[in-house]
């Protein structure tokens, strides 16, 4: 049978149209520790980059945070993991960099938005590769209950006297639990409470690489002071804090039974789904009126490509677009508290949002102490520094012992402090 040129045409038109849709029929999978914001994602953020990169299709598969780096490890082993890994800042994200399983980014057009402290989660020591893109940081402090402090004519403290005059009034009235957290978990001791108040002592960066070089010891006053205030806040935490766990504690807060609660900016969107009452914000106190504040700014989050994808380019299409001004903009206010690391400018819609990240222009930002460097021998410094914190609320040991402890640790295995 003679097939017409024309029909001949038509054929190639038709494969050819196939060819080019079959190619740009790409599905990326993202692995993630944030089972919490998966409908975000749903309903944000991928339908906005797919609407920008037909062809593209992103799937969000996130595990339970206490599991992913356990899932993450054996799917990558197995050859399994997703185009797209979430990073945890520094030394967890660099093993899987060189253990080969990250690709370097540097030269990604998107990382130009960012600047050097925040590419620094992500980057080799020496800083020649940077192997995830940044998305967002979270901020330390304390969320208190506007409602209580209004009905005890009680004033945001601004020093470490006045934060704890305001904790002796809020006792001794009795309405409220001065502070909402635990020391079941441990983790709390240490993240919202020795990281949260610990860089107006250390003075920021400038302590936290000061013990990374060897030239501040963890038993100088800087750093034994912090283990001194956290002795004293037993004594606000309520009845039975000792088994008190995480969950326990959000809980005691959002139901409007304690007044302040030692936070980070991540509880935000969950809290403001359940409060009935306003929450305001205030900034770890200083030592005394006019200090310079610090606040741990920390770098939490980013996103890397795994080498083994099918799909880099897709996949370094959609990393790019992470880095972009819509990202930044669309994360930061889906996602109130989770502030975004670019020097794109990002006005925040959620108030409580907007205290927190006003801090950066009034304070020095830094990262919590233990997570470069210092935590990759054994004993780890971050999982010493959440015991030693809960020993030292709980009075089972005095805040120099707790810097000892620390140091001799730390001086066991790292070069530097011995």
């Amino acid at each position: 049978m003679q097939v017409s040129t024309l029909t001949k045409a038509l054929l190639a038109t038709t494969l050819l149209g196939g060819t080019a849709a079959f190619a740009q029929d790409v599905t990326l999978t993202i692995e993630s520790w944030r089972n919490d914001d998966l409908t975000l994602w749903q309903d944000k953020i991928i339908p906005a980059f797919e609407a920008a990169n037909p062809g593209i299709k992103v799937q969000f598969t996130p595990s339970a945070p206490a599991e992913y780096n356990a899932v993450l490890n054996s799917k990558l082993d197995a050859g399994s993991a997703g185009d797209l890994i979430t990073c945890r800042p520094f030394d967890a994200s660099l093993a899987l960099y060189e253990a080969g399983h990250l690709a370097d980014l540097s030269d990604l057009e998107g990382m130009a938005n960012f600047s050097d402290v925040a590419k620094s989660a992500w980057q080799t020591d020496d800083g020649s590769a940077t192997f995830c893109m940044p998305m967002a940081s979270v901020i330390h402090g304390f969320i208190y209950n506007k409602d209580a402090f209004a009905e005890l004519g009680l004033e945001v403290p601004e020093t470490e006297a006045e934060f704890f005059a305001v904790l002796d009034k809020i006792k001794e009235d009795g309405t409220y639990i001065p502070m909402a957290m635990g020391t079941n978990d441990q983790w709390e001791a240490a993240t919202m409470g020795y990281n949260n108040i610990g860089p107006n002592y250390w003075k920021g960066e400038e302590g936290r690489l000061a013990l990374i070089a060897g030239e501040q010891k963890l038993t100088d006053e800087p750093w034994v002071a912090p283990y001194r205030q956290l002795a004293k806040w037993g004594a606000y935490l309520g009845d039975g804090y000792e088994a008190q766990t995480y969950p326990d504690s959000q809980n005691i807060f959002t139901l409007g039974r304690a007044a302040i609660y030692p936070a980070g900016s991540w509880e935000i969107s969950g809290f403001n789904n359940l409060v009935e009452f306003e929450m305001g914000a205030f900034k770890p106190p200083v030592e005394a009126a006019g200090d310079t504040c610090y606040i741990s700014d920390h770098t939490d989050i980013a996103v890397g490509m795994n080498t083994k994808t099918e799909h880099p380019e897709a996949a370094r299409t959609f990393l790019d677009w992470v880095g972009s001004e819509e990202f930044a903009k669309l994360y930061a206010n889906a996602l109130p508290g989770f502030f975004s690391l670019s020097e794109h400018t990002v006005e925040m819609e959620d108030p409580l949002a907007q205290e927190f990240v006003s801090w950066r222009d009034q304070c020095e930002s830094t990262i919590r102490s233990t997570y470069q460097i210092l935590s990759r021998g054994t004993p780890n410094l971050e999982n010493e520094t959440w015991n030693a914190s809960v020993a030292v609320i709980r009075g089972n040991e005095s805040a120099e012992e707790a810097g000892a402890r620390l140091q001799e640790g730390l001086s066991s295995w790292y070069a530097p402090q011995q």
